[in-house]
């Protein structure tokens, strides 16, 4: 079943204690889409500048991703630079600029608006209601934010939060969005706002599920090498929505194997730059490492 995900297509320039990468592709609606292909078709709604070259158009494709959202506009791809110390957890952003992203207005085609999954990643909160609208009766809706918004757009971002299922963002901003400092009661107030499921995102220390009187924990894979931890939340949610739309099933326990192909596929993405670690994989690989966090977290039980 296919996914429509709205969210932005960029260049990034990074640097990082392993290396630099300058105008590589980016984008949380890339990095979903890319992850959300492995499971199952993705129509993507975005815009990009004069400047996108077709080699990333047809890298897209490659993945059966359809494009028939994208729009082109004159000017400039949004572009990002920013630098990760040995704290990897941690982004500091060097320089933004939206370019078309500033005045994009997303305008689903005709048959995205069937869509029954919904990914709204990480954009104005009002424009992500703006999409719901345009949706005709979509059976999981899920959602990104980040503290921007929270700060700016509060209760902008309630009211969307109303129509949505399933939360995705970063312990920090479930503290700031519910004012909060205790997780499990921030957990509680952020559910209270409409997501019936809340996954918080822990960067190297895994991911915590949230659901109606249910706590999920799920470990991080194990690592030698991380080269570059951007996008590796939205790799997450792509794998996260991907599964569930592969298998439609919303379960507790399908629930909790989404959250484990999630964090196999930010697993992934950290090993290299952009997209690159991506392009490499297939399923079996995929399936591997998910066989291998489960051994992970397997003991006896008392006796």
């Amino acid at each position: 079943m296919s996914i429509l995900v709205v969210g932005s297509v960029a260049f990034d320039s990074i640097k990082t204690p392993f290396g630099v990468a300058d105008d590589v592709l980016g984008g949380s609606a890339c990095y979903f889409s890319t992850a959300a292909s492995f499971f199952t078709d993705v129509n993507l709604v975005a815009v990009v500048g004069d400047d996108f070259p077709q080699q990333h158009i047809d890298f897209l494709k490659s993945r059966n991703i359809d494009l028939a959202g994208l729009q082109k506009s004159r000017g400039d791809t949004f572009r990002w630079k920013g630098r990760y110390d040995y704290n990897l957890n941690e982004a500091h952003t060097l320089e933004t600029h939206l370019n078309v992203f500033e005045s994009f207005q997303p305008v689903l085609p005709e048959n995205y608006r069937d869509a029954e999954y919904v990914f709204l990643a990480n954009i104005d909160p009002e424009l992500q209601l703006e999409v719901l609208q345009q949706v005709k009766n979509p059976k999981l809706v899920a959602c990104d934010t980040m503290n921007f918004w929270i700060e700016g757009k509060k209760a902008e971002l309630i009211k969307t939060l109303a129509k949505v299922d399933i939360l995705i963002i970063n312990e920090a901003e479930v503290r700031q969005l519910a004012d909060e400092p205790n997780l499990l009661k921030a957990a509680a107030i952020v559910r209270s706002f409409g997501p019936e499921t809340l996954v918080v995102k822990q960067g190297e220390y895994g991911v915590l599920m949230f659901g109606e009187g249910s706590i999920f924990s799920a470990p991080a894979y194990p690592l030698e090498e991380v080269f570059d931890p951007t996008g590796a939340g939205d790799t997450f949610a792509g794998g996260f929505i991907g599964y569930l739309a592969a298998t439609s099933n919303q379960s507790e326990q399908n629930l909790r194997k989404a959250t484990v192909f999630g964090t196999v596929m930010a697993s992934f993405t950290v090993e290299k730059f952009s997209l690159d670690r991506l392009r490499d994989i297939d399923y079996l690989e995929i399936s591997d490492r998910y066989k291998k966090i489960k051994l992970l977290t397997e003991f006896a039980d008392i006796d």
